[in-house]
């Protein structure tokens, strides 16, 4: 997942105003207790920073390869 998807995939699951407020201030337990915005600035992958952002807000699992991408590799 590049950034361009995350950022994406946040503004469809959570809208554009929330989805910046969730990605800047949500502390994320998966993350080291980092906000997204924190571990994206640290290097972690979007895709795995997604992930983490979509089990702390019990994001279905069926939205959460984010909408209109694909599937994550197995």
């Amino acid at each position: 997942m590049k950034l361009s998807e995350f950022k994406y995939a946040v503004a469809t699951e959570f809208g554009d105003s929330y989805g910046r407020v969730v990605v800047r201030d949500l502390v994320l337990p998966r993350l080291g207790g980092r906000s997204a915005q924190q571990a994206i600035d640290d290097g972690v992958r979007p895709r795995d920073v997604w992930a983490a952002l979509c089990e702390a807000t019990d994001v279905p699992p069926e939205r959460r390869s984010g909408v209109g991408l694909p599937s994550p590799r197995e």
